[in-house]
């Protein structure tokens, strides 16, 4: 499986430890950047994890920043992403059980580095449920504003 990952300079530390922990796992990583601790913009690195899993350059994707709220904001601006903010192992399991998230995002001053590792194992070893969650998927998806 390949799973696009970005953040910004806040999380790049956080960033580094989970993609060296995905790539031992055996999964494949492409980094969106950023690609240092040097000042950056959010937007920008959640928006390209966004686009790469919703042209399916990669099946999921994980955005870090510092809290993980703006960074999610961006990814979610890319239709057909449902990226989920989550701060525990139970917030992780249940954005893809009920949810279907194909983006996991999180803050790295909000989790340590454990905490995004058994998060981010959870959410992708969670099935999506279906049933009544999957109308309920299907309903996010068709909103028009």
């Amino acid at each position: 499986m390949k799973i696009a990952i970005g953040c910004d300079h806040a999380a790049f530390e956080l960033k580094e430890a989970v993609k060296k922990k995905l790539t031992s796992d055996g999964y494949e990583v492409l980094d969106m950047g950023c690609h240092s601790t040097e000042s950056v913009d959010y937007p920008k690195y959640g928006h390209a994890v966004g686009k790469a899993v919703a042209s399916g350059e990669a099946e999921q994707g994980i955005c870090i920043c510092s809290s993980g709220i703006g960074i999610s904001m961006a990814a979610n601006k890319v239709p057909g992403v449902r990226a989920g903010l989550v701060h525990s192992v139970h917030t992780a399991h249940m954005t893809k059980q009920h949810n279907n998230a194909n983006v996991l995002c999180f803050g790295a001053n909000v989790v340590d580095k454990d905490l995004a590792f058994a998060m981010v194992d959870e959410w992708l070893n969670t099935e999506f449920e279906g049933g009544r969650h999957e109308r309920r998927v299907n309903e996010i998806e068709d909103l028009d504003f």
